[in-house]
């Protein structure tokens, strides 16, 4: 309990794992650029810095035991600095920097007979339309940036000459087969430094398809025992291939035929498992604080069903939130608010989420949907 964590970003999921790591008496400093962060409203040791600045994350990490992140986005030349001077760094660098970089992601799939889409990685769009042309592609196709994409941003569907070249990604991107799509599929495993590997239930995400955006997602996810004992399996497998130390967070595609593609992971905590602090044994910000102090992992079993939906700002909306409709939504029994804590609001920015629990999924769609219509994170202005 005396081992100083520090961990890169101070968001949302920053802001959980201190509140997780305060109940075990961890000592915990979060840095990011913001004081007033999410993160920074709950963790009394916060440091201000950036977290891609090589010399800020360097004399961040030497002041701790043990260096993690609450997202990707990180310097990890720093990070891998650090990991040669003996100071434990969880997930290890090269994994950072492998995720980052989605193509990079792609081949490690495809090298390890990992089955996901066919892709092809591109440094610029004159190579692609080589390729368009001869045949090696054709419309419609799923584009991505390479580096740098979050919550849907950085993926595009492009189905014309015309919308590439007027929409597309121009240089340093990859393309994808553009695969039908039956459900989509999440599933956290968590690995320690001692091995031991444990995995949550999968869930079902539903997609706000203008945006791009979770609108949301259920567990448990509606698919058969074969199914659920595949994506199990193969979550162990990848999170033992990578021997990654903390979290990772699969995202999957379950096709009309029941095949089942990876599409990206995440190696750290994910939005796709908040519903873990009200619905299981152990949430996954709490496994990963375990993991990286080698502690024995704890139960991921499910104790409710559950939606859980994202609050996010209005779309015309912008400037300092407030919550409409939080008083109402605090009235429903088994309906669990998550305010973050962020000054402003933003056309679909996250600003929160609610779980909603129960022991039948009929009656937790029909709270989902009362909340759904009285809860609005609009601006004051």
């Amino acid at each position: 309990m005396d081992t100083k964590i520090g961990i890169l970003g101070g968001g949302q999921l920053g802001k959980m794992l201190i509140q997780s790591g305060s109940r075990l008496g961890l000592d915990i400093t979060l840095m990011d650029k913001s004081k007033d962060s999410p993160g920074g409203l709950v963790c009394p040791s916060f440091v201000t810095g950036d977290i891609t600045d090589h010399d800020n994350v360097i004399n961040f990490g030497r002041a701790h035991d043990v260096v993690s992140i609450e997202i990707e986005r990180v310097n990890t030349q720093a990070l891998t600095k650090l990991e040669q001077s003996s100071i434990a760094v969880y997930p290890q660098p090269h994994l950072i920097s492998l995720i980052q970089d989605k193509g990079l992601q792609k081949q490690f799939y495809e090298d390890h007979e990992f089955a996901s889409s066919k892709f092809k990685n591109y440094e610029d769009v004159d190579a692609l339309l080589s390729d368009i042309k001869r045949g090696v592609w054709s419309y419609p196709f799923i584009q991505k940036a390479r580096t740098g994409g979050y919550d849907g941003r950085g993926v595009q569907s492009i189905s014309s000459y015309d919308e590439l070249i007027n929409e597309g990604f121009k240089t340093n991107f990859l393309i994808e087969k553009k695969v039908d799509i039956a459900k989509e599929i999440a599933i956290i495993s968590c690995r320690s430094t001692t091995g031991e590997i444990v995995s949550y239930d999968p869930v079902e995400m539903v997609f706000d398809q203008e945006q791009n955006i979770l609108s949301y997602q259920q567990c448990p996810a509606d698919i058969t025992a074969e199914q659920l004992d595949s994506i199990k399996a193969l979550a162990h497998r990848l999170t033992e291939k990578l021997e990654i130390v903390g979290l990772l967070a699969i995202e999957l595609f379950l096709s009309p035929n029941g095949t089942i593609l990876i599409n990206e992971v995440a190696p750290r905590p994910h939005n796709s498992g908040h519903h873990t602090i009200e619905t299981t044994m152990c949430s996954q910000y709490e496994n990963h604080l375990r993991a990286i102090l080698g502690m024995p992992l704890g139960s991921t079993e499910m104790t409710y069903q559950s939606i859980l939906m994202n609050l996010l700002g209005e779309p015309d909306e912008q400037g300092p939130v407030v919550y409409k409709g939080l008083k109402e939504t605090l009235s429903i029994s088994g309906v669990y608010p998550h305010i973050y804590g962020k000054t402003d609001t933003k056309p679909y920015r996250k600003m929160g989420h609610v779980t909603i629990v129960g022991d039948n999924m009929p009656d937790i769609f029909a709270k989902y949907e009362q909340v759904k219509s009285i809860l609005r994170a609009k601006s004051k202005l």
